[in-house]
């Protein structure tokens, strides 16, 4: 083997190895829920789209995610260092370049929302440059180093990719989509809020200021249990204007009475030893209940009752 073909695969393993860690800037977990939530918009409008043009759609969506997932990274390159969650990250541990990670987001940033306006449609693209925004300038940028709220209104912006499916096929905003912007705006602090409970010196470490941070444990747990009780009226608008059936509504209510109860369950003990796991339950469950409140909408049972 001579040595320019050496140096030539070197340079190869190098350039994959480098895709890589930018392709993890993208945030991979948190794309594959875009995917799951723009699909269920998708698949339940009115207005039918083929596969193809489908597939095509969730992709630039899916890339709007990942472009702001990495522009989130860029920016916060100086927390994740300090935080044990976060601080093997591409950039933390300097396997990706923080210009290259701003360079990458803001490219991803424009392709995917002329990707979509060009495959798609114009109000489309409009909520994914609006998905984008928001989660950069008014989370990542504003509100997340200077209010406990952060994450409440800072949840807007993962709530609307199964608003964007929906787009996606009908070209319009009707109240149908915004329940399901509503199930995952609600639903998002309880989720986030049980992670700040065990990962609480994660956040005091980095001056993050988490519910735990400024209000306490005790006050953090009284807001969980809240935002799980307001999430029953929530399941229930879809049934009550007529866009969902009864097996959306039965399962929804006992998902969501079962995510009251594990709430419940961790705001009744006080700090102690089993306060991690459970809020670990919490967080863990949560997942889970959201998965199954937007599988249902999908489901055959509930497509022949709707």
């Amino acid at each position: 083997m001579t040595t320019n073909t050496i140096k030539k695969k070197s340079v190869s393993i190098s350039f994959l190895s480098y895709f890589k860690y930018l392709l993890l800037l993208m945030k991979p977990r948190v794309m594959s829920l875009v995917i799951f939530t723009c699909a269920v918009g998708l698949l339940t409008a009115p207005v039918s789209v083929s596969f193809l043009n489908s597939i095509i759609a969730i992709f630039f969506v899916t890339m709007g995610a990942g472009a702001a997932g990495a522009l989130n990274m860029w920016y916060e390159a100086d927390l994740d260092k300090l935080m044990t969650r976060t601080c093997l990250r591409p950039i933390p541990t300097g396997k990706v370049n923080r210009e290259h990670a701003l360079l990458f987001g803001t490219l991803l940033s424009v392709i995917s929302v002329a990707g979509l306006y060009y495959f798609s449609n114009l109000t489309s693209a409009i909520l994914l440059s609006i998905t984008i925004a928001f989660y950069v300038f008014v989370y990542t940028i504003w509100l997340k180093r200077k209010t406990p709220q952060n994450i409440v209104i800072g949840g807007a912006s993962g709530a609307l990719p199964p608003v964007i499916g929906w787009t996606i096929a009908t070209n319009s905003l009707t109240f149908e989509p915004i329940t399901f912007f509503l199930i995952i705006f609600f639903w998002t602090p309880s989720h986030f809020w049980a992670l700040s409970l065990y990962k609480a010196d994660d956040y005091q470490k980095a001056k993050i200021p988490m519910l735990p941070i400024t209000n306490g444990i005790e006050e953090t747990k009284k807001n969980i249990f809240v935002y799980s009780l307001i999430m029953l009226p929530i399941v229930i608008l879809p049934y009550y204007i007529g866009f969902v059936g009864e097996t959306f509504l039965i399962v929804s209510l006992l998902l969501t009475f079962y995510y009251n109860y594990v709430c419940y369950d961790l705001l009744k003990f006080k700090k102690n030893k089993f306060e991690i796991k459970k809020a670990k339950k919490v967080f863990s469950y949560s997942i889970f209940y959201l998965f199954l409140l937007f599988q249902t909408m999908t489901s055959p049972a509930q497509l022949v009752d709707s």
